[in-house]
């Protein structure tokens, strides 16, 4: 176990051997940058940031109302939950309206063919 020349231990891994990299993705976790797969999972994304943001702060806020008395905390707290999650799901990109394949080029109103 011990190296007879230095009297160290061995490394764990081998010092040629890259090291791997995380794969850092940018936007909300499950969601795509390049939009393949359609808007189920910025949906999902969405609903989580929501619902675990009421979740989270109705806690804080029914743990301030047993704690102080009061019984309108927990309902400040969802709401501000609600709130914060319709924030992060914007800040990430979620909410936003994104461009058709064809790139909106579409004609807008009525059709303007020929009558026959």
């Amino acid at each position: 176990m011990f190296s007879r020349k230095t009297g160290r231990r061995p490394l764990a891994r081998p010092i040629n051997k890259p090291v791997k990299t995380p794969k850092i993705t940018a936007g909300a976790p499950g969601v795509s940058t390049d939009g393949s797969d359609g808007g189920y999972n910025a949906g999902i994304a969405v609903f989580s940031y929501i619902v675990g943001g009421i979740i989270v702060w109705s806690l804080i806020g029914w743990g301030l109302d047993n704690l102080w008395g009061t019984r309108w905390i927990v309902l400040a707290g969802a709401l501000l939950g609600a709130a914060g999650g319709f924030y992060l799901s914007h800040m990430h990109g979620l909410t936003s309206n994104r461009l058709s394949a064809d790139d909106g080029n579409a004609a807008r109103g009525p059709s303007k063919d020929e009558e026959q």
